[in-house]
């Protein structure tokens, strides 16, 4: 299991309920209609929660939550004690002072702390062990637990709410001397901390999270994080700021996260999927949406009075309600989040803009979105309505290496210019001083020359191959200007992928190749319901569609421009 599914699996099994009723609630006078259909959807997921804890008196995993391998995992069962914690203590939920949770609490507790290294960290078992930021993690379920299971009436509440603190403060010693993988644990962990100091005061974890703060929060001038993940990390991030900032009385780490919700607003297209192709991490060109950046929206809306990013949390509360489960913890421990938002201020729906940090440009106009990308072996998405270009993609067959990836994005006046240059040595013989010097020709154990490199070798029959490609807008349709020159007769491939579902006209098959299209001239067309992209002219000089070394087809359906170097056509989508 990868981080982020385990991540997921924890911080939501205190969320898969689908809350039918936030929908109607979202434009309710007051937030507290939004709390209580909070409180019904959670707690219509106890029963399964409860399916999965697992009973084996005695054994190790006993109180765990299994995962979906069969085992049990500190992750999982943290979501199941904040789901629990929050109905006990919930005077509207059906189980408050449920002795059945309280009992399921208890044992889940006591698994934590077993799972528990003497070190204070769990393991994340997919990958990570004894994991400093793993347990991190956790600990933002289980202290906002904490914090719930401290009001409780019950003597059974507040003592398993003690333990859960046992976990919480062996944990925190872990993170004060602890290290990290990645650029976002760091204020995961100042976050984690934080929660740990609100609960049991106590310097060390004030010094840590310093030392931390001191490397300063890595944002561009854009507005956008290190790790660029837009629909994973990101969201992570603000979260973890405003934790801080609220915490600990730090309003200036307010900052960060503001400009990093007012660049996401651009990156958003009209369904409040978010643009991924520049990320860095796992979330790369895969489909998400804005629903994980709720809690710092809706907060800073409220906190600054900003009528966009109320907007923002209107829109997932009534796009996304099955997201919002998990923010249910939230709402009860911080009654701030539940003041009525401001009104409404416009979206950004008609620009265009340049990230130059990120090396992407974003074009809206109205529904149709477009995105255009340098350092990227995406060079263009575009969707207009439910009709989604998903990649717009270029592959030569220069030496294995012709997969198109420019340089940089350019742009001037409105238009966009990526490119990109290869070149395609061969390599000569060693020279007598090289061999006579032993070590080039010195067998390797494996029976091989000890250096082959080609580092060493003069360069001869060297082939360039010079690509330059740019994008001009209008309107919402889109001209490219293929450019593609140097060695001659190479084989060219452009790939135009549209997400499944939508269907053609203008196409035809490629023989042996599944959801894989010819345009062989005139303008293609792919069609959602009432929603139509046009595209090309065609062009199939060769159905060399799979080009050696180029990325595999873009999952979906492709369709595929064909031709030869020099390769110089202009393109249209609209």
């Amino acid at each position: 299991m990868k981080r982020r599914a385990f991540l997921h699996t924890s911080a939501t099994a205190a969320a898969f309920a689908t809350l039918g009723s936030v929908g109607r609630t979202a434009e309710a006078s007051t937030s507290q209609d939004l709390v209580r259909d909070l409180i019904r959807a959670n707690d219509a997921r106890v029963p399964a929660l409860l399916a999965t804890q697992i009973r084996t008196p005695g054994k190790p995993d006993d109180g765990g939550v299994r995962n979906e391998y069969g085992f049990a995992t500190a992750g999982g069962t943290a979501g199941l004690v904040l789901a629990f914690s929050c109905a006990v203590t919930s005077p509207e939920s059906r189980y408050h002072e449920s002795k059945e949770l309280l009992e399921s609490l208890r044992l889940a507790a006591a698994y934590l702390l077993g799972s528990q290294h003497p070190d204070g960290t769990i393991d994340l078992y997919a990958t990570n062990f004894a994991s400093p930021p793993d347990t991190a993690f956790v600990l933002e379920l289980l202290a906002p637990a904490c914090a719930l299971l401290r009001r409780s009436k019950q003597p059974e509440g507040v003592a398993v709410g003690a333990e859960v603190g046992r976990f919480v403060t062996r944990a925190a010693d872990g993170l004060v001397v602890g290290g990290v993988h990645t650029p976002n644990h760091r204020w995961v962990v100042c976050a984690a901390l934080a929660w740990a100091h609100s609960l049991f005061p106590n310097p060390r974890y004030l010094g840590r999270i310093d030392q931390w703060m001191a490397e300063k929060i890595d944002i561009d001038p854009d507005g956008q994080y290190t790790e660029k993940s837009t629909t994973v990390y990101s969201p992570v991030v603000d979260r973890a700021l405003v934790t801080v900032a609220r915490l600990l009385g730090r309003p200036a780490l307010l900052d960060p996260v503001r400009r990093n919700l007012e660049m996401t607003l651009y990156y958003l297209h009209p369904d409040g999927e978010v643009a991924t192709e520049a990320s860095l991490r796992q979330d790369r060109s895969q489909r998400g949406t804005v629903s994980r950046y709720y809690y710092p929206y809706r907060y800073l809306a409220l906190h600054d009075g900003n009528g966009r990013f109320a907007a923002i949390a209107r829109q997932i509360e009534r796009q996304e309600p099955g997201h919002l489960t998990g923010e249910l913890s939230a709402f009860l421990l911080e009654p701030e989040l539940s003041r009525p938002l401001p009104a409404d201020a416009p979206l950004p729906t008609d620009f265009a803009k340049v990230f130059a940090y990120s090396s992407l440009a974003r074009i809206r106009r109205g529904s149709t979105s477009i995105t255009v990308l340098g350092q990227n072996t995406t060079l263009l998405t575009y969707r207009k309505g439910a009709a989604v270009l998903d990649a717009l993609r270029i592959a030569t067959a220069f030496f294995g290496k012709g997969q198109f990836t420019s340089e940089s994005l350019e742009e001037k006046n409105g238009v966009y210019v990526l490119r990109q240059s290869l070149s395609g040595p061969y390599f000569q013989p060693l020279s007598a001083a090289q061999i006579a010097s032993g070590e080039h020709v010195k067998m390797a154990p494996n029976g091989t020359l000890a250096n082959m490199g080609k580092a060493i070798r003069a360069e001869s029959n060297v082939q360039r191959l010079t690509s330059v490609i740019t994008v001009t807008e209008a309107a919402g349709r889109v001209t490219l200007s293929v450019s593609i020159e140097g060695t001659p007769a190479v084989p060219v491939s452009v790939e135009f992928a549209f997400r499944a579902g939508g269907t053609f006209e203008g196409v035809e098959p490629v023989k042996g190749a599944a959801d894989s299209f010819l345009l062989r001239s005139g303008e293609g067309r792919y069609r959602v319901g009432n929603d139509v992209i046009t595209f090309g002219p065609g062009a199939a000089d060769h159905t060399y569609t799979q080009i050696r070394g180029a990325l595999p087809k873009h999952p979906g359906s492709s369709v595929y421009l064909t031709g030869f170097t020099p390769f110089q056509r202009t393109l249209t989508l609209g």
